[in-house]
């Protein structure tokens, strides 16, 4: 099967440690750490996209420039959908990414964030056959694409393109049967059509490495030394048919407890099997807001709202009853990064088309507001 010669833990490029001080200037001597200690411990597979500011570029200065390019696969991403007004402003990202990477070719290339009205642009483009002449040329080892939509839409894609490789879904415990989601059915459907999975998301934006105390509880429980975090990654690691799990690993220190798990892994026994599906269920009698902070929705979002910060608000207070640190995390948002605040929305709906958690964005912002109005 593609990627039976990598190690099931990758490593995701969206969330890298960011210097003292700075939301906006990556700490690359920190990268450069935690890419050597990935590396030691014999993991290879590296995540990035043209979507993730300063990503590529400082993926290029910590991996590319320091090891052989034959020590490590390369993912990066085509986001056709954002800005891209033709086809050309669309190659214009791959050549981007060849650029800033300079990696020369790219062992796994995505067309990214495929679902609901993001789809049809690849088509209209064309992309799918402009990148499989790159292919053919070398530049690109395998094609795929990430997906963020129902089971059916993902079958649709799969059908109309057997020439994709491979696909990238979020998967984890907490959204396995979600309905918004479908964790389960998508990974089903690409296992019918035997396509081996990236999973993203397995820590669900950081949420799960930080889960209620009800649910902490049920894991510190069944094995005190381990971390929440190590219980949403092996939940993902353990599924069959997987080409590597994604973590968006933040510090060294996030770095070195998923390797302290992941280095020596082989699958859940069937005792920690019934722990994960306690803590699920726990899990989903927690009301909350289903964000992962991608952020797709501040992209389109004409008034400039703090949408994810605003959620990461919300559900600090519903999850911890904290209502001075909730208020102070929208505070920190509005004033930090210049969003304007939930009461602002004006309700135009561009944010719920770009979500992939499908949230019913400009509802939950009027009940931000009114939590939040003092």
């Amino acid at each position: 099967m593609l990627g039976d010669d990598i190690k099931k833990l990758g490593f995701g490029l969206m969330r890298l440690p960011r210097v003292a001080g700075s939301e906006d200037v990556i700490d690359i001597e920190q990268v450069k750490q935690m890419v050597d200690e990935f590396l030691a411990a014999g993991f290879t597979y590296f995540d990035t996209a043209w979507a993730y500011p300063g990503s590529e570029d400082a993926i290029r200065q910590a991996l590319v420039e320091r090891y052989p390019r034959e020590k490590f696969q390369l993912a990066t991403k085509n986001a056709a959908w954002i800005k891209c007004k033709t086809r050309e402003d669309a190659i214009e990202q791959y050549n981007t990414s060849l650029r800033q990477s300079g990696a020369g070719y790219f062992d796994f290339y995505l067309l990214h964030n495929l679902g609901d009205t993001r789809t049809h642009v690849f088509e209209d483009f064309d992309l799918w056959n402009y990148f499989l002449g790159e292919k053919a040329k070398g530049k690109i080892k395998h094609l795929g694409f990430s997906f963020h939509s129902t089971a059916d839409h993902l079958e649709e894609i799969l059908k109309a393109h057997p020439e994709a490789e491979f696909v990238q879904l979020q998967i984890n415990y907490a959204d396995w049967e979600s309905n918004a989601v479908q964790s389960r059915k998508c990974y089903e459907v690409a296992r019918k059509y035997n396509k081996p999975v990236v999973i993203m998301e397995p820590v669900k934006g950081g949420n799960l490495a930080n889960p209620p105390e009800s649910v902490a509880k049920i894991f510190k429980d069944a094995e005190s030394e381990s971390s929440c975090a190590s219980w949403a990654l092996r939940f993902a690691a353990n599924l069959e048919g997987v080409i590597a799990v994604l973590s968006g690993m933040s510090n060294i220190e996030q770095m070195r407890d998923n390797l302290s798990f992941m280095k020596d892994f082989t699958h859940l026994t069937p005792e920690q099997e019934k722990v994960i599906e306690h803590a699920r269920t726990e899990l989903a009698s927690i009301p909350v807001i289903p964000c992962t902070t991608c952020n797709y929705c501040s992209k389109v979002c004409p008034m400039n709202i703090g949408i994810s910060g605003s959620f990461t608000a919300m559900n600090m207070y519903t999850l911890y009853k904290n209502y001075d640190l909730a208020k102070n995390r929208e505070y920190f948002d509005v004033v930090m990064h210049g969003h304007k605040k939930a009461g602002e929305c004006i309700k135009c709906g561009a944010c719920e088309s770009a979500c992939p958690q499908h949230i019913e964005i400009r509802k939950e912002l009027e009940r931000v507001a009114e939590t939040f109005k003092d």
